[in-house]
């Protein structure tokens, strides 16, 4: 079962005083959000997003804490951590960790524009020049190495049968020379925000990040704003290879395996953690989606 975290006016007040001297005027649970509990906080000032850290512990807590502050050294667009008052980046409320930071002003939009999509790409290829800390986990949590899970919970099932050879296919066309770096591994749509103007993007959400394959992320980011319902859109994921080029030029290896990179799945959430008769289907979406993209032609991501 999804736990959050309620807070009322004056507990919101309490943890917002250890960060700053400013009230509260209003507070706002926002939707969205699987491991934490968020909340818009607008004062007289300033509008904050108070995340409230439902499962991760104080270690996690404090890498996730290490790597906003290490994309802001680099000026990388993203989150920015509001420090306590006594300069910790994070405070305690009933053991759960709470992180305060500044509100960035836009909105979600899903069918992004093509120039948006190429500033998008080349944000991930400067992502992917930033050294990435050892406190990074060396492989990302929907990894193929994760696919055995369903196995426990539904070994019989076809699902499990066609993700075992999906996994095959992908291990025989992978090697273990591809550059690794600084990864998000989870650009998705929702995980961005446009400005009200519609001219710059912000990619949020990096409780995801490990040092992995950089060709992950791109087939992630793929995966994630270049999908029209079962189909691939190749006009928007050249546009996002074109602004990645602009940072990172892929090796032909990369390009080799890049549509191995964009199998996706999420059988798991909906079947097993969180059981929801509704959306046990949802993960055939993302199941056509990979058939459709494992029928292209093997250059079809080739940027031109």
């Amino acid at each position: 079962m999804l736990e959050y975290t309620p807070l009322d006016n004056n507990q919101i007040d309490i943890i917002l005083a250890e960060f700053t001297a400013e009230k509260a005027l209003s507070s706002t649970l926002l939707s969205g959000g699987s491991e934490n509990t968020n909340y818009l906080v607008s004062t007289d000032k300033h509008r904050y997003v108070m995340t409230i850290c439902e499962y991760k512990s104080v270690p996690d807590t404090q890498d996730l804490a290490d790597l906003l502050e290490l994309l802001a050294r680099h000026e990388f667009p993203t989150s920015r951590l509001v420090h306590s008052l006594e300069n910790k980046s994070f405070s305690l409320f009933n053991d759960k960790p709470v992180l305060l930071k500044k509100y960035i002003e836009g909105e979600i939009i899903e069918d992004l524009p093509y120039n948006i999509l190429q500033s998008l790409g080349q944000q991930l290829g400067r992502l992917h020049k930033i050294k990435a800390p050892d406190y990074l986990p060396d492989k990302p949590n929907y990894g193929t190495d994760k696919f055995s899970i369903v196995a426990s919970y539904a070994p019989d099932s076809t699902f499990y049968h066609w993700l075992k050879e999906m996994r095959q296919t992908i291990m025989d066309g992978i090697s273990p020379t591809l550059p690794k770096a600084l990864i998000h591994a989870d650009v998705f749509y929702n995980n961005v925000i446009i400005s009200k103007d519609g001219t710059r993007a912000t990619i949020m959400d990096f409780e995801e990040a490990c040092n992995y394959y950089r060709v992950f992320d791109l087939g992630m980011m793929i995966i994630g704003l270049c999908s029209e319902a079962s189909t691939i859109n190749l006009k928007k994921v050249r546009d996002i290879l074109t602004g990645y080029q602009q940072e990172n030029q892929l090796l032909a290896l990369e390009q080799q395996s890049l549509k191995l990179f964009t199998a996706y799945w999420r059988h798991m959430w909906f079947n097993h953690l969180e059981p929801d008769i509704k959306m046990k289907d949802h993960y055939l979406i993302m199941k056509n989606l990979t058939d459709h993209v494992m029928e292209l032609d093997d250059d079809c991501f080739n940027p031109v």
